[in-house]
This record gives C-alpha cells, structure tokens and sequence, in this order.
C-alpha cells in the first residue's frame, strides 16, 4: 500500500537561514527601513495636503530632497529585506492549528490574519511604489491616496506583530549568532516545533551568510538607484530613473504637449487679493529686478536635481503690484484640468526672498517644458507644487 505523503512541520527546516536570530535581526533591519520610509512618507503626504497645524519649513532648502530621497530609497532597501525576511520565516506556515483548543486556536487564527494583513500590505507599498517612481500606472485607484491609506494598515499591523513578538525577539537579538540557536523559533510559541538545534561552526557561518547576503542585496539596491536624488552616486548608479539629463539640463515630469498649453501672445501674469487685481506683461516681468538662487527641483518619485533659476522673488512682485505680502498665494497654471494644475503657497513661503516667479534656467529664457513663460520656484516643496506655465497667482485672505 501506498503511503501518503505526509505534510511538512517546521521542524523538518533546519537550515541556518530559519533561526529565530536570523529572523530576528532582519525584523530589526526591515522594522528601520520601514519607520524610515512611513515617517519621510507622513512628512510628503502633509507637505502636499497640509492640515491646518502643520508648518513646513523654506530651509535648508535641500530638506525635501533628502526627506523625500530617504523614503524611496528606504523603500527600495526594504524589498530585499522583507523577501529575505519571508524567507526565514515561512517554515512556520506549517504549524499545525491546535483545532482542539478553541482559545488558542482563536489566538492562533487572529496572528495569521494579522500576518496576512502586514505582508499584504507591505508589498502593496512597495510594488506600487516601485511603479510610482517609474511613473507607470496600471491601476484605476489614485495611488497617493491608496498609498497613504494603505500605509496605516501596514503600520498598524507591523505593531501588532511587533507586540506578539517582542519576547521572542529581544530573546533572539540578545544572542550572538555564533552562540546555540534559540530553541524557541520567531515564527510561533510552540516549543515543540523548534526543530533540531544547530549550534556547531556550520550553522553559525551560515546565518552569518545569510544576513550578509541580505544586507549586501539591500545595499546594493540603493547604491543601484541612489544617483536619482545624490548627484555624486549618479555614475555609479545603472538604474537610477532619472539621470540629470533633460531640456535645458534638468529632467521633466510633465511636458507643455501632454499639458496642452498654449500661451497667448498677449500674456499677461494676473495678481489679485481681495479688493484688488493687476496685469502684468511677461516684458514688464523681466524687466523687473531679478535674482538668481541655486535651488532643487525634488519630485516625489524621489529624484531631484539642482539648477540656476532666475527670476522675481514673490515677495517683491506683491509687493510691485501693490497686493498685500504675508499671506498664503494660490498659484495657478495656464494648464487646465490637472491634477497639479493649481497650488497654495503658504504664508511662508511666500514671504521667503528665495521663492521665485522663474523666468530662465542656467542662464537661459526658460523652455515649454519646464514652464515658459514663467513658472514657480520655492525653496523645499515637492516638485509637483513648484507650479510650471503660471498665468495667476492669487493672494488669499
């Protein structure tokens, strides 16, 4: 007769990589990344959906550039990680359920709902992430909002799992990993599902190169993309997704062609506050006392590059026009019906002799595609408030 074949049980894993002090320190490792990528994440979301409390400041005016360069490579360094943390762990899928203990069962379902949750989670972050910094879209959803929502859930679920853990956990980081293996494994409580102890010089080197192996694909992977936000990594970095390459020097979102603008040839800027309103041509713009600041542009797809922006401080072309300075300025496009189309400059910011009406870039009249006639300019604001083809600004009460 046939004998069926009989299911795995965590215990019949015993290769190094599945050590509670592996799983342990990669937990550490990912729980880094992670914190990293959602605190840089909640710093964007409210610099671009600002609620009333939150003050965003003008210096240095490199902070988005690294806040937003930390989030996207922190999420990048997390995708081997959380693969090589799967890994270590995934023996314990075979823990048998203690159908005849209805509390722990009960116990044991609402961890693997939890777990299922976390994981879930977690590379819906981070695979939507990845398509966001290359720009491709193959959903119906709107993924800031998604991402942000989503975000919470993975969040919220790592704590729980954190909470269960922390025993084991401090347990496992409390060993060197060339000492015994805990016999308590971090994927579950039962003792009796261990597995052999392997305390010899075979197993200690190999989750040495195990970890090893994981930090150096982690370190890879940023060092492979990190030329998109830090200048000086840009040669050494094949797949950086955008390279400091464009028109006029500085690469581009959003052309003039897929905005669909066209600038009448009698242009004028409009400036209005409450009780008054004013018209200025784009001649009398650069006629204007200009100034020249070095200042990023920093998208949230992570990638930034500096450039030499000549222009007009809002604060003094308010002030030319007679409007009142210190407040907030909504700023709006010649583009219509996008998404970006329109942006608020807090008081601020507006105020700052750095926030620049552009008019030229590196010397030169600006391009379509970086925002001719005139386009904005401030220090530390995402990419996608600097508002390009500005034919309004409006100064808010």
């Amino acid at each position: 007769m046939t004998r069926r074949p009989r299911l795995p049980k965590p215990e019949d894993f015993t290769a190094p990589s599945h050590s509670a002090l592996v799983a342990a320190r990669l937990g550490l490792w990912l729980g880094v990344a992670f914190a990293l990528c959602f605190a840089t994440g909640l710093l964007s979301h409210h610099i671009q959906h600002p609620p009333g409390w939150f003050t965003w400041p003008t210096r240095p005016v490199n902070l988005y550039r690294i806040t937003q360069g930390v989030h996207v490579l922190s999420g990048i360094a997390a995708i081997p990680l959380l693969l090589a943390k799967l890994w270590s762990v995934y023996p314990r899928l075979f823990a048998r359920p203690p159908l005849r203990q209805p509390v722990r069962l009960a116990g044991h379902g609402l961890r693997r709902i939890s777990i299922l949750l976390l994981v879930c989670a977690a590379f819906f972050e981070l695979v939507t992430g990845v398509f966001n910094v290359a720009q491709s879209y193959p959903w119906r959803f709107f993924f800031p909002q998604a991402h942000y929502a989503v975000a919470w859930l993975a969040v919220g679920a790592l704590l729980l799992h954190v909470a269960e853990k922390l025993p084991i956990t401090r347990a496992a980081l409390s060993e060197r990993l060339g000492a015994k293996a805990p016999s308590e494994p971090i994927g579950g409580p039962d003792r009796s599902a261990a597995g052999p102890v392997r305390d010899d010089d075979t197993a200690a080197s190999g989750r040495r190169a195990f970890l090893r192996t994981s930090a150096g694909a982690a370190g890879i992977a940023v060092l492979a993309t990190a030329g998109v936000t830090v200048p000086w990594l840009r040669r050494v970095s094949p797949l950086a997704w955008r390279a400091a390459v464009g028109p006029q020097g500085v690469p581009v979102n959003r052309t003039a062609l897929a905005a669909g603008i066209v600038v009448p040839a009698d242009f004028q800027l409009e400036i209005t506050w409450p009780g008054g309103r004013r018209g200025v041509y784009l001649a009398d713009l650069a006629a204007l006392p200009q100034r020249t600041a070095e200042l990023p542009i920093a998208c949230v797809e992570g990638w930034s590059a500096s450039a030499y922006w000549t222009g007009i401080p809002i604060l003094d072309l308010l002030g030319h026009a007679g409007a009142p300075t210190g407040r907030p300025v909504r700023v709006s496009s010649l583009e219509t019906g996008g998404l970006y189309s329109t942006s608020v400059l807090p008081a601020n910011h507006a105020s700052d002799p750095l926030t620049l009406l552009a008019l030229r870039i590196n010397g030169e009249v600006l391009s379509p595609d970086h925002g001719y006639p005139c386009r904005l300019l401030a220090p530390g604001r995402p990419g996608v408030l600097q508002t390009k083809w500005v034919a309004r600004l409006e100064v808010l009460a």
